[in-house]
């Protein structure tokens, strides 16, 4: 969810519907980590850390093989920092699925990412106008009200890990909002995050099952749904202002949900309907306003 300043020219009709394309299609990529994340969780035999570790090391070689076969071949270049937020967000993103459903694993995780940009932008000294302020407080409210105790209550644990998997992909996005060359930026990036993912899988080494269409699903979340989504997102994102790019990725929980639905059986709480309106409607809010156009 890289930044970049909008390109002011107006964009013919073919530019328009390829711009359309890709976000879409970078949409349903996001989507598509939490469905097969919990796919593989939750119908094959593969491990948490097992499933973190192929999608880092796919994903990594599908961006390092994209920068290869430029016309100009790139050095991939990437930072620590930014490596340990990636290897942050995927390890805990991949553990909090064992116990969550996908659209409520997505809503949690889209949810913590919008709100710690905007807690970000607070604590530089930007202002909130009313408006903001409302939706900031409607937004926290719905994630409150998922995580109280009853029936339709998410594993504790599960959702407090998910948060912390959104809160660093939202430092991860602030982080990468200066590149020059985000593809090759995220490269690096995803290299890097290999030997953290790996000793941080060391102490479940008793726990480890590589179950063929378990890696498969890891395969394709790392090197389709992150690899090439996050490459495709990275080109649409430089035509469009900060609020549209933000405000486009509250489409991921919605989609998130339906194919849990359709692909897993889930079903679609009161709860998880109230607390996605409020989340999604308060970071709407926040969005909408002038001070984050």
């Amino acid at each position: 969810m890289i930044i970049s300043k909008p390109v002011t020219k107006a964009p013919s009709s073919s530019a328009s519907a390829r711009l359309i394309a890709m976000i879409c299609f970078a949409m349903l990529a996001f989507a598509a980590n939490s469905l097969l994340c919990r796919l593989a969780l939750k119908h094959t035999a593969i491990d948490a850390a097992s499933f973190s570790v192929v999608r880092l090391f796919s994903g990594a070689l599908a961006l390092w093989l994209m920068c290869a076969s430029r016309r100009s071949p790139t050095i991939v270049k990437g930072s620590w920092k930014g490596a340990a937020t990636l290897f942050i967000y995927v390890f805990a993103f991949s553990f909090a699925y064992r116990h969550l459903e996908t659209g409520t694993g997505a809503l949690l995780l889209f949810g913590a990412v919008q709100l710690s940009m905007v807690l970000y932008g607070m604590f530089k000294g930007e202002r909130m106008h009313t408006r903001a302020i409302v939706g900031f407080v409607l937004a926290i409210a719905g994630l409150v009200s998922l995580l109280l105790p009853g029936a339709a209550a998410p594993d504790p644990v599960s959702a407090l890990t998910m948060l912390l998997s959104g809160v660093a992909w939202g430092i991860y996005s602030l982080l990468g909002k200066t590149v020059a060359d985000p593809l090759a930026t995220t490269a690096g990036n995803f290299l890097r995050a290999i030997p953290l993912v790996l000793m941080a899988s060391l102490p479940f080494l008793s726990e480890l099952r590589w179950d063929p269409q378990g890696i498969l699903y890891a395969v394709l979340s790392g090197a389709l749904a992150s690899g090439v989504g996050y490459a495709v997102w990275y080109v649409a994102v430089r035509h469009l202002a900060a609020f549209q790019a933000a405000t486009v990725q509250l489409s991921v929980p919605i989609l998130a949900s339906l194919a849990g639905i359709v692909f897993l059986g889930e079903s679609l709480s009161v709860r998880m309907a109230l607390a996605s309106v409020a989340v999604l409607g308060g970071v709407a809010l926040v969005l909408s306003s002038k001070q984050y156009g």
